[in-house]
Order: C-alpha cells, then structure tokens, then sequence
C-alpha cells in the first residue's frame, strides 16, 4: 500500500465487555496506545487488543458506509432496492458516478478516512495483521494463542470479504508493512482475494473448534465469533463466486463446492449452538421476537451486541438506533416509509406471489386468492405482519409519548398506529405530488403511508422489551435506547445460502426442502405454498429461493447485495464498455432476469402508498385535532391484534377502510424538471466500483477498474479486470 496508510499511528481505543445487557458494557475502557510487543505476553493484553478490533470491525447499526455494511435503512442500498423508494447514487437516471471527480463521486469503500488507523479501511487490516504477529510470537499457550488468534482471522477475512464484493479484486495485505515511501501492494485477482478469505475462515474454524463446538461462547463472551461464524460466512463467500457477478459462464464446479463445502460443514455450525429460532405465538410471533433477545439466540450467527443504558455521552452506552428509528413520530420515534412495490410483492397466505406482480417472478405460480390492493393487510404471509405497520394495527410499546407532546397518544401499552391522512385542498387529494397532508393522532406531516415494522421490539410480542423508555418535553426526543442486538448473519440465511448452493449444483430436491424449513417455521404446513415443478425446474427453483429470501430478510440490508449477485438491474445483458469477452454472460442463456423470470428492476419505478380520508369527509386542518374523520363522529374499530387469529379482525378492517379511507399514490422515485417520470437505472459498470479518486489519489501505483476512469491516468480507461485469472 501506499505510505499514506502506512504511516497511520497504532492506536488502540478500549476493551469492550461482551454482554448484551450488561451495565458493565464498555465500561472496562484501558489506552492501549504505543504498546509494544510486551502487552501480548499476557492473556489480558491481547484479549484488550483483539478487543479493539471487535470494536472497529463489528457491523453498526447505521447507513452502509466504508465500514459497515447495510442493516435495512434507506441508504444507498436500501434505495436500490424494491424496499425503499426515492433513488440512491447507484439507481438515479440524471446521475453517473464518477471516479475522476468529487462531483458525483463513486462512493469510496476502498480507502475512506485515511489519516486514522480505526477509520480506514486497511488501517483496520493493518491493526489485525499486527496483533496476528503480536499474538503469535508471544510467550502465551497454544492454547490461548488458538482462541484468540481465530477470532483475529475472522475479522480479516470479514474485512476483505467486504472490500472484495465490491471491487472484485483489491491489494492483498498480511503484513504490517514499514512505512517506506515505495512500499507498494498491488491489487490481486478477485480469485486470489476469494482463495485467500476462505484460508482465514478455514484456519479462523479450526482454531476456534476446541473452544466453541460445544455450544458456543458462554457468560460474558457470548456474542464472539465461533467456528460457526466463520463457516456461516464462508458459505456466503463460496455463494457470491459461484453467483452470475462472477461465474459469468456458469461454471458447474464452484456450485458443486459450494453445495459440498457449505452441506459438510452444516453440523460444525449447528454444533456451535445454532439454529432456527423457535417461540410460541400466534402469526409468525417468533419471527418478531428473534430480533429482540437478550440472552443466547440460536438464529444470532454474527451479531452486534448493545446496551440501553441512557446518557449523553456516557463512554459505556451502546444503544441499537433502529426501534426508535422505526417507530411512528408519536411514539417518540422517526419512522420508516416501505415502498408500495414491496407492499405489492409479498406473497398471499398461501405462500404464492399476488396477481398483481404477474409480470416479475413469472415462473412462480399466482395464488389463487384475490388480492385487494385497496386493504393490502388482508390474507397476507405471515411475515407480512411483521415487517409493515398499517392504520388500524396495534403496535404496543412500553412507554407514554404524552410526556414528549401532550397531544401524543399516552398510552403505549395499548398503542393503535392511525396515520391514516387528510389534505387542506381537494385538488390535492389526487395529486401523488402534493405533501399538503396530514395524519392522525398528531403525526400531522411527520408520517409514513405504510410503516417498516421489521426488528421491532413489539410488546405485544415481547413483555421484556429491551428498550429503556426516556421521554421528556423536548421536542424531537428519540426515547428509545435499545439493547437489541443487530443481527448481520442469521441461521435462515445459513440455509437459504444452501438451498441456493444446492439448486445450483442440481440438488433441487435439497434445496425445496429447506425452503419448507424456512416456511414452517412461521406457519406453513404440508408444501409450503411452494409448487410442485420446483425440485425438476432449476430455473423455478431459484426464482423461488430469492424470492424467499426477499421476504425472509426483508429489511435487513441483504437485498442488494442478492440483486448485484444475480445481476437483476438488467439480468447481465449491457456491456461495460472496454471489458473483455469473459465479462460477457454465456451462462444462464445470456441473461439472468430471462432465465429466472424476474422482470429487470432497470426501468421500473417504485412508488409510495397512504391511506387518506374518504371523499365524504372533505378536507380539513393543519393542527391534531382537525381530523375531519373524527369530527364526523365515527368510530374507529379496535385495533388488529396480532396475538389473536387475524382472518376474522382483517376482514374487519378492511370493511371499516371500504367505508372511511381510499388508496393513494405517493410519489416515490423522482421526476424531472417537467414532472416527468424517472425510471431506475443502474449502469452495467455499477456491478463491479472503480476506485474513487481519493483512493486513486493515495495510491498512484494501483490500477483501475475496467469501465470506470483512471484518476491517475488523466482520465484514462481502467485496465485493471476483477474476473481476470
């Protein structure tokens, strides 16, 4: 690398406690700063140094940036996506990236902050290389060495991982290099870069087999990484070389490892204390609880632990921002708008796609239930439940948001989400441009049409919840401080990782059956709702694992990186231009969306929904007491419990929103400056980032992407091809 990131001082910041609720969480903080080799010679040195890497290289739950990658918000993957609308850098039609400029620029997951250790990304590998060496040539036992240095392994290889599905092939650094100005790495062959994670994960397994395979981390190191982890994200990294992003030919053999390597090592994972997670509750209530457990999860592979401690400032608070960052404004909360194409997409109770989505997914079967698109909450999946949030749908909550604003509903305990709107002006009401509205119970112009309620730490579902509740009169107070840990790789997806390994190597027959693992533990019995052509047709097979896994990890920031996988912008038909013959698509009949029947998301839009007053009602005011519903004197209905059978209370709803609220259409995506319609458009050299210019900048020796300009070549094209052998 280049002697900018060699000079970055060795800095340690603290040790962190690993207990998901403990006060004591971060409160243990040593400087470790300018250590010499000495501090490794003692357990509790490199414990604090091994510590410290968890501290800069564990998931957070914020936007995906350089460090992190994304947990479901609407960021740059998010937006995207079908999740969000409203268009992302990646998907906006009036901008190209660039990598000459600062204007536009390419986002920059290669360097990032360059001038500190902690921040940039190779300062992060620089750290673990030196505490690999440190740990190693210590006097401590084997033993100890084993428990710690496979910890340190997994989180290089989590780090390159990171940096390899973006660019493809990138410098390979295992050493702390001298700061020598001339040092240089070049970039390696993304098949280097893959060979070289899978060695760290096999070796970060190995190490930690003694320590965790029987059961896991117990006590205050629950929450580390296991042999499992390393083997759960070893099958992500086997997935993503087999997908289409990099077997452009559709190579049978990566498939066939993967299927072998991923189905061998299943029993070392389970070994570790993984597993589906399982709870009683009526509507798929396990699937709302597993993100909310304090204590050990067997669904919880890879996580990020939190606290709820309060305080501003405070050294050991570690709160998870998404329950507040969810909850409706009234509440004390934010709130996150789901886009209708979602909404639309989920499938029927039968398990089958809606016959309004006909045209994507066309090798699956359309349930024969009628979809109302007018009460989308009726006869729905039963994740459906527990990823939105409705006008009419309770959604409890320990707390009062009346002492934040009197004029907030006050009690939390039985709390019924109303947001549905009215305008100020009739000639606003059929206008999907207009903001004039306003929404019920003092939500006014702080609303969502349709809530994200995925993650939610529900109380309904939940008694204990771990949030601390802190409301005061400030206004825009966010007073939920959770210790709900954040979950980057979940034991569904061990499966679904599987399954998709499986039906590419022509197990099909596997691949159904764990789907039906998936399915059932949410309610499904007999087939599943999954039709019967799935273990004989590969092409329906994987159409119907992705949109499994659209639905299962709706939200949790793993849609995008599935789309870029399959390349399902434009199903791998556009030329980068400059790119070889070998970038072309020769497998899966030269196009992914044709050969799944996925429509391509390029040029499509997604929109937003919400649900207004009825024509009968005309307009009314700006202020929480002028909804022209309530002063109209009727009566809304009790709210749908999700702890009772739902036919009956949807059916219900929907007849009371018949009579009083009508469907609207919001704008999502953007329009020109004529009020044009704007569609998705992700360009063909996206699928693989050329290196932003600072990055270039700082490392003048490092060629660039193909398809992206060279910053350090005048704008030249970059030569530098991630599929190369």
């Amino acid at each position: 690398m280049n002697a900018k990131i060699k000079y970055l001082s060795l800095g340690l910041v603290g040790v962190l406690a690993f207990s998901s609720c403990s006060d004591t969480f971060l409160e243990d903080k040593k400087n470790y700063d300018n250590v010499n080799k000495e501090v490794y010679n003692y357990y509790s040195g490199a414990n604090g140094r091994l510590n410290d890497i968890y501290s800069w290289c564990l998931p957070a739950a914020g936007d995906m940036s350089w460090r992190s990658p994304s947990m479901g918000n609407a960021d740059l993957a998010g937006r995207s996506t079908e999740e969000y609308s409203g268009f992302s850098d990646f998907v906006n039609p009036q901008i190209e990236l660039s990598s000459t400029s600062a204007t536009n620029a390419v986002p920059d997951f290669f360097m990032a902050t360059q001038s500190n250790i902690q921040e940039a990304v190779y300062g992060r590998i620089r750290n673990i290389n030196d505490v690999l060496n440190g740990i190693t040539n210590s006097t401590l036992s084997q033993e100890e060495k084993n428990v710690l240095l496979g910890q340190v392994y997994f989180f290089r290889a989590w780090c390159y991982y990171n940096l390899v599905k973006w660019y493809g092939g990138v410098p390979l650094v295992t050493a702390v290099l001298d700061p020598v100005e001339g040092s240089f790495t070049p970039r390696s062959s993304a098949k280097e870069c893959i060979r070289f994670i899978l060695s760290d994960l096999d070796r970060s397994a190995k190490l930690l087999a003694g320590k965790t395979m029987n059961g896991g981390w117990t006590g205050d190191d629950y929450g580390r990484v296991t042999t499992g982890t390393a083997l759960a994200l070893k099958g992500r990294v086997l997935l993503l070389w087999a997908s289409p992003l990099f077997n452009r030919s559709n190579d049978p053999t990566r498939w066939a490892n993967a299927y072998t390597q991923m189905k061998q090592e299943l029993d070392s994972i389970n070994a570790c204390g993984y597993g589906l997670y399982q709870a009683s509750g009526d509507n798929a209530a396990g699937f709302a609880t597993m993100f909310c457990q304090s204590g050990r999860n067997p669904e919880a592979v890879f996580a990020t632990l939190y606290n709820n401690i309060t305080g501003a400032g405070l050294d050991n608070q570690k709160n998870n921002r998404w329950e507040r960052d969810i909850r409706p404004s009234n509440t004390g909360g934010g709130g996150k708008n789901a886009s209708a194409m979602l909404i639309d997409m989920f499938p029927m109770a039968d398990g089958k796609k809606p016959a309004t989505v006909s045209d994507t997914y066309t090798k699956l079967e359309v349930s024969d239930s009628v979809y109302n698109p007018d009460a989308p909450f009726v006869g729905r999946d039963p994740r459906f439940y527990r990823t939105f949030a409705f006008p009419g749908f309770r959604w409890a909550y320990s707390g009062d948001a009346s002492k934040i604003n009197a004029n907030n509903p006050s009690n939390g305990k039985n709390y019924v989400l109303w947001n549905y709107v009215w305008y100020t002006d009739l000639n606003d009401q059929g206008n999907p441009e207009s903001g004039n509205s306003y929404a019920a119970d003092n939500l006014l112009t702080s609303k969502s049409g349709v809530y994200v309620r995925k993650k939610s730490d529900d109380l309904d579902a939940n008694g204990s919840p771990l949030y601390t509740y802190v409301a005061t009169d400030n206004k825009g107070a966010a007073p939920f401080y959770s210790a709900a840990p954040l979950i980057e790789i979940r034991y569904a997806e061990v499966l679904l990782n599987l399954a998709e390994a499986a039906c590419g190597a022509d197990h099909a027959d596997e691949a159904v059956a764990l789907l039906k693992q998936i399915r059932r533990r949410v309610g499904y019995t007999g087939d599943c709702g999954l039709q019967s052509n799935l273990a004989s047709d590969q092409a329906a097979c994987m159409s119907a694992i992705l949109y499994e896994r659209q639905i299962e990890f709706a939200y949790e920031g793993k849609r995008f990186d599935d789309m870029r996988r399959w390349m399902l912008f434009d199903g791998g038909a556009a030329k980068v231009s400059g790119a070889p013959s070998t970038w072309t698509l020769t497998g899966w009949g030269g196009n992914t969306c044709t050969w799944l029947g996925f429509k391509p998301f390029n040029g499509q839009r997604r929109e937003n929904m919400e649900f207004r007053v009825a024509n009968k009602y005309g307009i009314g005011g700006t202020t929480y007491d002028s909804d022209p519903l309530l002063k109209a004197g009727t009566v809304r209905p009790a709210g749908v419990d999700l702890r009772r059978s739902l036919a009956e209370q949807t059916a219900s709803l929907a007849s009371w929103y018949g009579d009083n609220l009508v469907r609207k259409e919001k704008r999502g995506d953007g329009y020109d400056s004529q009020h044009n319609l704007l569609y998705v458009n992700f360009r063909p050299n996206y699928y693989f980032l050329g290196l932003n210019s600072g990055a270039s900048s700082a490392n003048k020796g490092l060629r660039q992407t193909i398809g992206w300009a060279d910053y350090n070549n005048g704008g030249a094209a970059g030569t530098f091809d991630p599929l190369s052998e």
